[in-house]
Order: structure tokens, then sequence, then C-alpha cells
């Protein structure tokens, strides 16, 4: 069926899950309202999850992860909250397309007012937050990923099915985190970016925000300059059901 948020946001999405989905924004909203009444700034951390391209959906976890706690170590955890898709994804939605789970994120980012009210900045995870993972230094990296997965992919039983059925391979691997592995190449983050642009277009004319109180946004570790952020990329999951 065809699911919209407040921004009117559309996603074709499976039913079966529509009440995991309320249960969990309702239960992520609360976390950021608890957050913010400790002071804290609130972060969101776009990043790539799934396997899509060459990856592995536990090895993205593992870095989502590590990101989460350098954004929360640069700012200080006394004064930030990040969240991590990847640690907050809720229970019950085994099985879940991208569309369901974007559905799901939308309605958390953009917030009750659509103007992404519980956030401060939003996160956009690069090459070179994937890159401090497996330690690369811009020499013989190919190699490095190469040597990551003949020891840590290949013997480890959890990865066993997706190597025997094709789904993950060392070459695919090494040219995933090697040249794709960002915000670039992911459905959903490049959602992500559209509606962080949408939010700050809705805030710029604003009275409440403004120009002064847009979204910060960073990629790759570095804030994004305003032509950058104030510009659209190609949609992901975003679409209505095809009938």
């Amino acid at each position: 069926m065809t699911a919209c948020t407040a921004l009117d946001i559309c996603y074709c999405v499976h039913p079966e899950f529509k009440d995991a989905i309320a249960a969990n924004v309702a239960r992520v909203r609360a976390l950021l309202a608890d957050q913010r009444a400790q002071g804290k700034a609130i972060g969101y951390l776009s990043v790539p999850l799934s396997a899509a391209g060459g990856g592995s959906f536990v090895v993205n976890t593992a870095i989502a992860a590590k990101i989460t706690e350098r954004v929360t170590e640069r700012f200080g955890p006394r004064a930030v909250f990040v969240l991590n898709p990847g640690a907050e994804g809720g229970d019950g939605l085994q099985g879940a397309s991208g569309a369901d789970y974007m559905y799901m994120w939308t309605q958390i980012l953009e917030g009750d007012k659509g103007l992404g009210e519980a956030f401060d900045f939003v996160y956009f995870s690069g090459p070179n937050d994937f890159g401090r993972y497996f330690e690369l230094t811009g020499t013989h990296d190919f190699e490095k990923l190469e040597a990551w997965f003949d020891d840590k992919i290949a013997p480890d039983p959890k990865f066993k099915d997706a190597i025997a059925n094709g789904g993950l391979t060392r070459n695919g691997f090494r040219n995933y985190y090697g040249l794709r592995a960002s915000v670039a190449f992911s459905y959903g983050s490049h959602d992500e970016w559209n509606i962080a642009r949408m939010i700050n277009d809705r805030r710029r004319g604003a009275t409440d925000y403004g120009i002064a109180n847009q979204l910060a946004v960073f990629f790759n570790g570095q804030p994004t300059s305003p032509g950058g952020y104030e510009s659209p990329t190609a949609a992901g999951d975003v679409g209505r059901c095809i009938k």
C-alpha cells in the first residue's frame, strides 16, 4: 500500500508492518525528547546499512556504531545525542523493505510540524568514515580490504550462507568498501538528503527558524556548503505503489 507522511513524502510499504512502524516512531520520538530534556543537541546519522552493492549488513551495522561513537566523542557525550538507525530500528520489522524503514525514519526526521524540530544536525557518512573502520591509509587500500575479507569474513560462520549463494564475494566486498561505501550510493540516504533539504527549505520560510536556524548538514566529517545542502539528489525508496 502507499503510505504518505505529514510532508506528503510517500512510500510503497507493507501493511503488516504498520503497527510496528507506528510503535517505533513513538518510541524514538520519546527517546529524542528525553535527550533534549537533558539539554543535548540532537543529530541524525545517515549511513548505508543494507548489503546492496557488495557490502554486508553486519559490517555496516558495526561501522554505523563506530561512526556514532566518533561523532559523539567529537562533540562530547554530555552535550550531544546521535540517533543511529542501525541501533534504533525497533522490533517487529524482520523482512521489512527499504521503503518500510524509510517511511518510519521520514516520520521521525520530519517531526510533528514538518520542521525536523527534534534535530539540530544530520551527519551523512562518507568514504572517510568507512575507511577509518578498516584502517585504510590511501596506500594499497584494495589489498587491505581483500586481506580483511580473508581474515574476518571468510572464516566467520555468520557469513557462510551469503558467501555460498554469491551474495557476498571477496571482489564485491573490496570494490564496495574501497569505492562506494558512502551515502552517495545508498537508496535510503538519498531520500534522507532530500528530506533534510526539504526541512531546511521549510525552516528558511518559518518565522521561528529562518536561515540562522537551519539543520546543520555534515558529509564525510565536514560541514556542507549552502549550495551543497540546498541541492536535491536522485530519489531512493520514495514513490507510490504502482498499480
